[in-house]
């Protein structure tokens, strides 16, 4: 189930956050309206209304007890709720659970929002019933929402506004076939309720600048379950093994380069597949379902929560299947110093691969 677990280390993170003395917080509600994207040409005949819906979110203001707080411009982080209705009944209707912060830029008259969560949709794929959802294979999906919306607190006692544009994205990561996926491009219009302590002031300390730390080397092993975009080809394991190095250039950033060894069974039963249904597709049948790739990467670190993002290249590559270049991208959670947990999406542009949970140390 792709990314599920991102909405736990969410959670966990919120509840470092809350040892924080303030009470600060306000709740919003915002309604939605706007366009599918017709980002993969499978999904055209899903593209056939104007999805609307609602967006509901809980969030915890900061001052800057914690350098994180002071170096991101003293964001809010909190819980969201997002209904959306794609005025479709093949595609039905999503109800997701996120974790989210929000980024100020403008004097705070401005926010970048990121949500992460779980979502239920009421009308998968069925091949008796409902054949032509091919976005969604399953009940549960990954979801992902963006909004940048500008906004004005108590404009009225403690009531505000706020409206902007947001995208609402979800997918199961290839947990289940199929998964086409749909991205939401919505405009927003909402309200707000505040309720904070007047006299509570943001600290601004001076922080260092610099951070000294040797290049240090990582080793990570991801798992999960995926399927073959050929259906009925059954869900099956996978592993990945990891190597990198990395450098911490500052606070917020640090570079990475490594390897990665991909034990894929899935490939190998397209592979068996193709080659008996479709003998003129030039697969053999004995090709190698394994893979060695090296990456190029960033994480860029948010208190014990690091935000993943990487580029890599197949050198071993004996079966064709979605190019040679592939990208990761999620989270890492800092346990200790030295041991993490992660979950990450790994994907050849557009087209999703498989969801990777992973532990990892680092020395």
């Amino acid at each position: 189930m792709s990314r599920i677990t991102l909405l736990l280390i969410f959670f966990t993170t919120s509840f470092v956050f809350s040892q924080e003395k303030n009470k600060d917080f306000f709740v919003d509600a915002n309604y939605f309206y706007g366009t599918i994207l017709r980002h993969n040409k499978d999904i055209s005949h899903l593209v056939k209304a104007h999805p609307d819906g609602f967006i509901v979110g809980f969030n915890r203001k900061t001052y800057g007890a914690e350098r994180w707080q002071q170096e991101y411009n003293y964001p809010d982080w909190g819980f969201s709720f997002v209904h959306q209705n794609a005025n479709y009944d093949v595609l039905g209707e999503n109800y997701g659970l996120y974790g989210h912060f929000n980024f100020y830029f403008l004097k705070q008259n401005l926010f970048f929002r990121i949500g992460q969560g779980i979502a239920y949709n009421t009308n998968p794929f069925d091949f008796e019933t409902n054949f032509k959802n091919n976005a969604y294979g399953s009940h549960f999906l990954s979801s992902t929402y963006l909004m940048l919306n500008y906004n004005k607190q108590n404009i009225f006692k403690n009531f505000g506004v706020q409206a902007g544009i947001a995208l609402v994205h979800y997918s199961n990561g290839n947990f289940k076939a199929p998964n086409s996926s749909t991205n939401a491009f919505t405009l927003n219009l909402g309200v707000q309720y505040s309720v904070a302590d007047e006299t509570q002031e943001y600290i601004s300390d001076s922080l260092p600048k610099k951070i000294s730390e040797p290049i240090k080397y990582n080793f990570v092993i991801r798992g999960g379950l995926n399927e073959s975009d050929y259906l009925n080809l059954g869900q099956h394991p996978f592993f990945v093994i990891s190597a990198f190095a990395d450098k911490r250039l500052s606070y917020k950033s640090t570079l990475q380069l490594g390897a990665d060894f991909f034990y894929l069974p899935f490939l190998k039963k397209e592979i068996e597949y193709l080659s008996i249904a479709f003998p003129s597709a030039g697969v053999k049948g004995d090709e190698d379902f394994k893979r060695v790739g090296i990456f190029a990467g960033h994480e860029l670190h948010i208190n014990k929560l690091a935000v993943v993002s990487q580029v890599g290249y197949y050198v071993y590559y004996p079966y064709d299947f979605e190019g040679r270049t592939y990208f990761r991208v999620g989270l890492k959670y800092y346990l200790t110093e030295k041991l993490f947990s992660a979950i990450t999406l790994k994907s050849h542009g557009a087209k999703v691969e498989g969801v990777e949970f992973g532990v990892g140390i680092r020395i």
